[in-house]
């Protein structure tokens, strides 16, 4: 497993554990007993290390390589998926994925941006970057939901919509805002999560919702701590501090009520233990689903407007 800076002193203990198992396997001795004090030691430490976590370090975990993404989430809790391709338009992004399903019991459609987990899968997804037809595409399933009545769930993990020429000459603030446009106009329930990273317009183009969730180690903001720094410093060295200023944590979205709900992740975040936070995700969907259902179109997105727009008058009198 990838270790992070901050969790070395764990990963010794760890590392301590695996090499009695293997004297163990051995049958050279039993050591039963010592693994289950290391291993208490191992999950006290986690708890003590993840419950004072910095900014920065939640950045690194909600970047953490063996983090689940969105595929996995779909493969779990979307029965009969259904992958829709392409803009219609131009092309097909695989750095956005999305289509029809059923979760527990109830049509959906899906739309996720995928990072990938291997060097290929990462390239192939272009590293959760969305190009303007990744966009136009989840503005075509928005609609496609829309027109059949069928409620939208989303999957954020971006660090940012690509920046790069060829998708700036096609348009990519148009494509961004279009899917924004599109989400604040459904007429159906909208529930969008933060599973990973929450990158700017390229997140809030999946984001528009009516109950927004994020789980409890990703973070979300208008820039990375990084292009942040770049600004305010000129340096990317200040990324630490750039993650200290632009309140991107679960914990403090939820005070500012930017998000609807912080998802518990299991202890020592969300790649430790993929089974568990899916099942967690899961319910936490199924409730918030569960509470837009019944809801009229109009009134759903009456609320989701005025939603929105209220967290523009924060701080104003």
């Amino acid at each position: 497993m990838h270790i992070l800076e901050f969790e070395k002193p764990v990963a010794e203990l760890e590392g301590k554990i695996e090499e009695l198992r293997h004297l163990s396997d051995s049958g050279e001795v039993n050591i039963a007993e010592e693994v289950s004090k290391l291993q208490a030691k191992v999950d006290k430490l986690l708890r003590t290390t993840y419950a004072k976590l910095t900014p920065w370090q939640k950045t690194q975990v909600a970047r953490h390589p063996q983090r689940p993404h969105a595929l996995a989430y779909i493969q779990a809790l979307i029965e009969d998926f259904t992958p829709l391709a392409g803009d219609r338009l131009f092309a097909e992004d695989q750095a956005i994925v999305g289509g029809l399903g059923r979760f527990r019991g109830r049509s959906v459609v899906v739309i996720g941006h995928e990072k990938g987990h291997d060097t290929d899968g990462r390239i192939r997804h272009n590293f959760g970057m969305a190009k303007p037809e990744g966009y136009r595409k989840a503005r075509r399933l928005m609609e496609l939901a829309d027109h059949f009545q069928i409620p939208v769930v989303t999957l954020v993990d971006t660090a940012g919509a690509y920046p790069g020429v060829d998708a700036e000459a096609r348009g990519q603030a148009e494509a961004i805002a279009r899917s924004i446009d599109a989400g604040l106009n459904l007429r159906v329930p909208f529930v969008s999560t933060i599973i990973g990273e929450g990158g700017s317009g390229g997140a809030i183009a999946l984001a528009t919702a009516n109950t927004v969730l994020m789980l409890e180690h990703s973070v979300y903001s208008v820039i990375s701590p990084e292009g942040c720094a770049s600004i305010l410093w000129r340096s990317g060295e200040n990324a630490k501090d750039a993650a200290e200023q632009l309140r991107l944590t679960a914990q403090d979205l939820l005070k500012l009520g930017v998000i609807d709900a912080e998802v518990p992740e299991p202890l020592g975040g969300a790649h430790r233990d993929v089974p568990m936070i899916v099942q967690t995700l899961g319910n936490a969907l199924e409730k918030a689903l569960g509470d837009l259902s019944g809801i009229e179109g109009g009134v759903l997105r009456a609320r989701r407007r005025e939603k929105f727009l209220e967290m523009g008058k924060v701080g104003l009198s």
